[in-house]
């Protein structure tokens, strides 16, 4: 048996958890998870439908986006997922979807405001929408000019990866992270419904202010702050 197959059964599972969530259609969309000891992470092969799926179908790669082991070829989105790997080294896990509210924020380029409480359970910030790629990167490497553009959205608006975990890419799609497959999947579903209950909220009244700073630091606080009392011990 392969070394790396506890971390293709992990990257199957949570590939496997996209079409369950209403986050995919068809073969839209990859997650891939990394194992920092050993140097390599697996994703999602391209184009293969999720219930023709299986675990040994997950190809190995190291973060230079080299294969290393693996007879299909990786996701499309590869060099994205290798250079945030390689940028980020907190990361263990990456989502990349084409979710219909989270796309239609990235399509009209705006960031997804903070509104309401069920976002400040999770963030303090808007999510980022990235401005659309130029010409030139376009032109060039593109896969891996989309993870530079994360970096470069990131850097300009002072924002750290480990407090807010996805992105949207002006005229494309979400990318969410996380320190597995399992968060990065769980980060996807989370925006998406984010992005649909701000959307709602604006089409009931466009007008609709941004959540005051009080509530914003009381629910994210009691949630994730030191003295935080949701949930059990």
């Amino acid at each position: 048996m392969s070394k790396y197959h506890s971390l293709k059964q992990s990257c199957y599972e949570a590939n496997m958890q996209l079409p369950k969530l209403d986050l995919v259609i068809y073969t839209f969309g990859n997650v891939s998870e990394a194992d920092r000891d050993l140097g390599v992470f697996a994703i999602k092969p391209s184009g293969v439908p999720y219930e023709e799926l299986k675990v040994k179908d997950m190809v190995i790669m190291d973060f230079e986006n080299k294969i290393i082991e693996g007879e299909m070829r990786p996701s499309s989105d590869t060099q994205t997922h290798a250079f945030l790997y390689k940028t980020w080294d907190n990361i263990g896990g990456i989502c990349h979807t084409h979710s219909t509210y989270s796309v239609s924020w990235a399509q009209a380029q705006k960031d997804i405001p903070i509104m309401g409480t069920t976002h400040a359970d999770y963030l303090t910030q808007d999510i980022p929408c990235a401005a659309p790629m130029s010409d030139e990167l376009i032109e060039g490497n593109y896969e891996y000019n989309t993870g530079l553009q994360i970096e470069e959205c990131f850097k300009k608006r002072n924002l750290d990866p480990k407090e807010v975990e996805m992105i949207l890419i002006g005229n494309h799609g979400p990318f969410t992270w996380g320190k597995d497959a399992k968060k990065a999947v769980f980060n996807s579903k989370l925006l998406e419904e984010l992005a649909k209950m701000a959307y709602l909220a604006l089409q009931i009244n466009p007008q609709a202010p941004r959540l005051k700073d009080a509530l914003i630091k009381k629910h994210y606080d009691r949630k994730n702050g030191a003295n935080a009392y949701y949930g059990q011990e």
